[in-house]
Order: structure tokens, then C-alpha cells, then sequence
């Protein structure tokens, strides 16, 4: 039987809009949407706190996750929280170690604080499209991985990023386990790039169509790419942003049809406990 993951980005509540202000209500849980999507889902991809998220949201998703099995991933990003990390930064390997591995350690130390643990790293955005091609950014991210896992005296956590990307053969090399994404509602260009934000075709919404091309990725076949182009993704997890509109039906719908033509959902990492 086939097998894939479906992720999803979440703790993304933003400095200054209401889902800000309600994270730091005192007891307050994950976003009820977010809560939503976990239910769905099997793997968590939690903002850091560079691009969205703070210590609540971080608290309250990684307890939620914990709660319903779902496997907790890093989700660290450029320091820019004012474009939702979507703007590139010209920073040097070490610059990108730092970052990513401070973000890396305040989401673990709130999942260790519940019982839990962080078990995969996903960079986010900028930063993502980023170390597709950038080989020193890429060797950052890595570095902070291995970091990390000296640290905690543990193994290195998976990293997942796109295939062919160079971040993930600097995993690979550097022993690190390469986890190769798909995106669910993210047009792609002929070589297997996303079509960038903001062109036309960049994000799909229509359920339809997101889930038609997800079970052909999962299944090995082609999916149509901008200007016609025909692709096949190579991938062990899938993504369903979470701020994608009507993100939640995409996600069950998505689910609901690789269920249905045969294809098992489950982490790509075993997730931890919750105590």
C-alpha cells in the first residue's frame, strides 16, 4: 500500500489581529481552526515566533498535537514578522544557523515542557524557496539541525523540504534523514519549483482540483504544471497550508480522496507522546 503524510502549517497567529489577542488569553487553547486541522492532519508544521506564533500558540499547538498523535515539526523562518517571512534576506550560513536553530529550540523546550517533543524541521517561506538553490543558507539550516541534536544528545530531526532542493542533499550528506514535500495548493513550475506567490496559478483553491492532483502525486503519476508542462513529484509528505482559503475542507477532502484510492495517511516520523 502507498503511503504519505499531509501536513499543515499552523500556530500562525499574527502580531496585532484578533487570533494575536485571543492567543494570550489566559488558558487559552490552540485556535479553534488550527484544532480543526489537527484533527485532519498528521504532522504539525508550528510557527516559531520569527514569521507568526509566540509562546502560547506554540505551547497550546504542541499539546493539541500531542493530544491526537500528530507529529510536531519546527516551522522556523526569517526574521520578518511584517511580511509573514516572504521576503528573502541576504545572510551568511552562520547567521542562518543562529536563527533557525533559536527557533528550533523554543518550540522544543514548550513540547518537552507538555511531554512532548519536536520531531521534524520544515523552514517556512522565504526561507524555504530560499535553500532550494542557495547552498550556504541551505548548509545554515543543516548546521542548525546538527546543532541541535548535539545539544539534546539525541539524533538529528528529519528535515523535509522540496525534492531536487540543495538543502536537502546537504542533509543527506551530512547525515541527516531528507524528506521530500509536496505542496497540495501551490502551483508548480516545469522543474518542479513552485510557481511563486503572486503569479497566476500560484495557490489553488478549488477542492476539485487540489484533490485530483494530490492522489496523483501520491500515486506516482503526473500532474500538470504552468504553461502545460506534465511533472511527477516525488514525495513522502503533503502540504495543505493553513491560511489557504477554506483550508479545512481541503484538507478532509484531500484526505477523504487518498483514503479512498488506497493511499495510507500517516506521519512520516513516528510522533511523540504526550505523557
Amino acid at each position: 500500500m502507498r503511503r504519505i503524510d499531509l501536513n499543515c502549517d499552523l500556530g500562525e497567529a499574527r502580531r496585532g489581529t484578533p487570533r494575536w489577542a485571543a492567543s494570550l488569553a489566559p488558558g487559552a487553547g490552540p485556535d479553534p481552526d488550527d484544532a480543526a486541522l489537527l484533527d485532519v492532519v498528521t504532522s504539525a508544521n508550528v510557527a516559531c515566533g520569527f514569521h507568526a506564533g509566540n509562546r502560547p500558540t506554540m505551547n497550546a499547538t504542541a499539546v493539541a498535537a500531542a493530544h491526537r498523535g500528530v507529529a510536531l515539526g519546527a516551522h522556523p523562518s526569517y526574521r520578518d514578522g511584517a511580511n509573514f517571512g516572504r521576503v528573502a534576506q541576504d545572510l551568511t550560513r552562520e547567521e542562518v544557523a543562529r536563527l533557525v536553530q533559536f527557533q528550533l529550540e523554543e518550540l522544543d523546550m514548550a513540547a518537552r515542557r507538555h511531554g512532548t517533543l519536536v520531531r521534524y524541521l520544515k523552514p517556512h517561506g522565504a526561507l524555504y524557496n530560499r535553500i532550494v538553490h542557495d547552498a550556504e543558507q541551505a548548509a545554515g539550516v543543516v548546521d542548525a539541525v546538527l546543532r541541535y541534536a548535539e545539544l539534546a544528545r539525541e539524533e538529528p530531526l528529519p528535515l523535509l523540504g522540496l525534492p531536487g532542493s540543495v538543502v536537502l542533499d546537504r542533509a543527506s550528506a551530512a547525515g541527516v534523514r531528507a524528506v521530500a514535500e509536496a505542496f497540495a495548493d501551490r502551483g508548480y513550475r516545469p522543474d518542479g519549483t513552485l510557481v511563486p506567490r503572486g503569479e497566476p496559478g500560484a495557490v489553488l483553491t478549488d477542492p476539485d482540483e487540489v484533490a485530483a492532483r494530490v492522489v496523483a502525486m501520491a500515486t506516482g503519476e503526473e500532474i500538470i504544471a504552468a504553461g502545460g508542462a506534465r511533472v511527477v513529484i516525488d514525495a513522502a509528505s503533503v502540504c495543505v497550508h493553513g491560511d489557504t482559503p477554506g483550508a479545512l475542507d481541503l484538507a478532509r477532502r484531500v484526505r477523504g480522496d487518498l483514503e479512498a484510492a488506497g493511499v495510507e495517511v500517516a506521519p512520516f516520523v513516528e510522533p511523540a507522546g504526550s505523557g
